[in-house]
């Protein structure tokens, strides 16, 4: 069975690292026979405001409706971020605190604490690149903006992390090291779509 994989490029500007890494992955996945759907942040258009569910929160615009239409149809995810002040990108957290709503990646129970998680059965993959050095970003700061995503945002919908990277230092990388970055992505990529 061909697997289906949904790429987001969570970077708002065209050109970037991120959008190198991420042609990557694309290329080692297709290679692969993976069916794939991308999506890049710098394209999207949307409101980034987000006030809360409920009754009067506002419909999703076109390109957040596609964006988790996209989740949904995904075996599989790859997100790829840069790392800022400790995080993702404030328009990419935008597109996530808008889309996973309530009825699609999650459901409350009336009473109690408790909640359905109702992505299952896919899995994902996160890069993110950083000028923090991974090592430093692991014991000073314990690693924030990976652990978040793996556990807050993809376990909370049950969407299971299989491998969650960082890259960096980006400041001080060499040409060589940006291509190992690069052929670790493809081969990511290729295994995803195994």
């Amino acid at each position: 069975m061909t697997k289906r994989l949904f790429i987001w490029v969570a970077h708002p500007k065209a050109g970037s690292l991120c959008a190198g890494i991420t042609d990557a992955y694309q290329a080692g996945a297709q290679a692969r026979c993976a069916t794939v759907r991308r999506m890049d942040l710098n394209t999207m258009t949307f409101d980034p405001a987000f006030q809360g569910f409920g009754a009067d929160a506002p419909a999703l615009e076109p390109d957040l409706a596609a964006w988790q239409a996209n989740i949904a149809w995904a075996d599989h995810l790859l997100i790829v971020h840069p790392y800022w002040w400790g995080a993702m990108p404030t328009q990419a957290k935008a597109v996530l605190d808008r889309t996973l709503a309530p009825g699609f990646a999650f459901t409350y129970h009336a009473r109690g604490v408790a909640w359905d998680k109702l992505l299952t059965g896919r899995t994902a993959d996160v890069i993110i690149t950083s000028d923090t050095p991974p090592l430093i970003d692991t014991l000073l700061y314990r690693k924030p903006a990976r652990r978040v995503l793996k556990n807050q945002v993809l376990g909370f919908c049950r969407i299971k992390a299989k491998r969650v990277i960082q890259f960096g230092s980006v400041k001080v990388a060499s040409a060589r090291k940006i291509k190992r970055w690069i052929r670790t992505a493809e081969a990511m990529g290729a295994h995803a779509a195994a």
